[in-house]
């Protein structure tokens, strides 16, 4: 073994243990809530309780065995769950402990546990401004050990974004209606009618992962920006005050323009900072959609 893959292996076990523990104390009941089954089916009869609805009382049964027998229904579930995962370059920027690359990674394997533990399968679409990957879904934890190792591993060929293409490789690809989460930064700009489209099909879910420095510029005199998805590079003077506005002005415009387009589309929505717990922001998300 060498020390790469053993280095790897650690990883992989490190997150296992993290997410799987968060998932069975916190997320496995509200991830059930929140992404119902496809209705309910008939499991077995039980003796009539006081309590029990007439309704559910079976007659043939109950004429049958003379004593009142009602029926006993389960949810029907096996969702197909999709994680549409954004993995262009910028998602390697981070200005504290985490990059949002390390963050994507944490939300994908707790929702993937969730996910097993609930019976349903789980597949990811890896995008940057196409398609780069497509893991089809599968059940147990050896399929969801090896999409952390993917995360973690995985190698972009391009470096921009695009979110319609990956929108279009899911609704072309996934023939069955499916929950998908769409796990971008959205650094990008024409996405609206693909999300509308998309939420047609499936039942779409977006996590924008931010990082705060992206929306606001630290008075640290002239800097050399880098956009890592174009590769394009401009000094700014960062100690003149209408140069930070800017800079704010279109970070927050960014944040703002996928929040509207999300909300035109019908898609549930949560905003999740790379300095913040995504616990809580998750927990909101399916209890708003369990209500």
């Amino acid at each position: 073994m060498t020390t790469d893959t053993a280095e790897l292996i650690k990883k992989v076990r490190r997150i296992e243990l993290k997410t799987k523990g968060l998932t069975n104390q916190i997320f496995s009941g509200e991830y059930h809530s929140a992404f119902k089954g496809r209705g309910m089916a008939f499991s077995e009869v039980r003796e009539y309780a006081v309590g029990d609805e007439v309704r559910t009382i079976d007659w043939n049964v109950t004429a049958r065995l003379g004593t009142p027998y009602v029926k006993i229904f389960e949810e029907e579930r096996e969702l197909t769950v999709i994680l549409v995962v954004d993995v262009s370059a910028s998602d390697n920027f981070g200005s504290g402990a985490q990059l949002k690359k390390a963050m994507i990674t944490e939300i994908c394997a707790v929702l993937a546990f969730s996910a097993i533990t609930n019976n349903d399968k789980i597949g990811v679409i890896f995008f940057s401004d196409q398609v780069e990957k497509y893991i089809p879904p599968k059940k147990g934890k050896s399929h969801i050990l090896r999409i952390i190792r993917e995360l973690l591993e995985f190698k972009p060929e391009h470096p921009g974004t695009r979110i319609s293409e990956a929108l279009r490789f899911l609704n072309n690809v996934v023939k069955k209606r499916c929950i998908a989460f769409l796990i971008t930064d959205f650094m990008d700009d024409d996405y609206g009618d693909s999300l509308k489209h998309a939420n047609k099909r499936h039942d779409l879910v977006a996590l924008q992962i931010y990082d705060e420095r992206e929306n606001q510029l630290p008075a640290i005199g002239r800097v050399l920006f880098e956009d890592p998805e174009t590769g394009e590079s401009k000094w700014i003077n960062s100690n003149r005050s209408s140069v930070r506005e800017a800079y704010k002005h279109a970070g927050i415009a960014r944040m703002n323009r996928a929040k509207d387009a999300c909300r035109k589309a019908g898609v549930d929505m949560a905003s999740i900072a790379t300095e913040e717990s995504y616990i809580p922001p998750l927990r909101k998300l399916f209890s708003r959609r369990s209500a």
